[in-house]
């Protein structure tokens, strides 16, 4: 399946929203060997924004493919709580190409999401998310790049890769923008998992939200004695 664009960049991605009804998600190697060597944000904050990003897919019933590279090998098996999240996806094993998008199968399950906006997160993000990013782009699809459920083995190489992948016509952003993206509106249902997504892995969010629960009890207490 082959998309259309008007040109190799599609700016009009830019101007588009991602939705449940138009949105895939793409997890890529985000395998426990492979994890160990992710240098530019602290593992356990990348461990966050990986299960942050996927909680989010899992809330919006986003069509979900994940894909693991060599998991025999020194990569390691996927993340644990990313194969418990997805009890029902079938993961594609790949045994040999380091480009996901050079394999069939991996393909085949892009095609059948039926999608046209692929939200992707990898690891490495110069290897593992920017070889199939930009293979995606060529087949006409519109790429969200989550730069931070991604990781490289230094910030120079991170901040490189971001800037070939915004020449290429790929969105870059962070999981919270796809999570409030998603949402779109408070009045939406999904509303209270979004609460807890951000909750859970935005401390300052939790924070924020306690305050504020502080606050309206406060009041309530001052109106009832007035």
């Amino acid at each position: 399946m082959v998309f259309a664009t008007n040109g190799h960049n599609n700016n009009d991605a830019y101007l588009e929203f991602l939705t449940p009804d138009n949105a895939a998600m793409l997890l890529i190697d985000h395998q426990t060997g492979t994890m160990l060597g992710v240098q530019d944000i602290r593992l356990d904050q990348f461990r966050s924004n990986v299960l942050a990003l996927a909680k989010t897919a899992k809330l919006h019933k986003l069509p979900t493919v994940i894909t693991v590279s060599y998991a025999e090998g020194p990569n390691g098996p996927l993340m644990r709580e990313l194969a418990e999240m997805f009890p029902e996806v079938d993961v594609v094993s790949r045994p040999g190409p380091i480009n996901a998008w050079d394999d069939q199968n991996f393909v085949k399950a892009v095609e059948a999401t039926g999608r046209k906006k692929l939200i992707m997160a990898g690891v490495t993000t110069d290897i593992c998310l920017y070889f199939p990013a930009i293979s995606a782009k060529r087949a006409g699809y519109d790429v969200w790049c989550i730069y931070d459920a991604s990781g490289c083995w230094d910030m120079m190489s991170e901040l490189s890769t971001i800037l070939r992948l915004q020449q290429a016509g790929c969105i870059v952003s962070n999981w919270a923008v796809v999570t409030a993206m998603l949402q779109r509106d408070w009045r939406n249902q999904s509303a209270s998992g979004t609460l807890d997504i951000f909750g859970e892995h935005l401390p300052f969010y939790s924070m924020l939200s306690n305050n504020m629960e502080k606050t309206k009890a406060q009041v309530e207490k001052q109106q009832a004695i007035i």
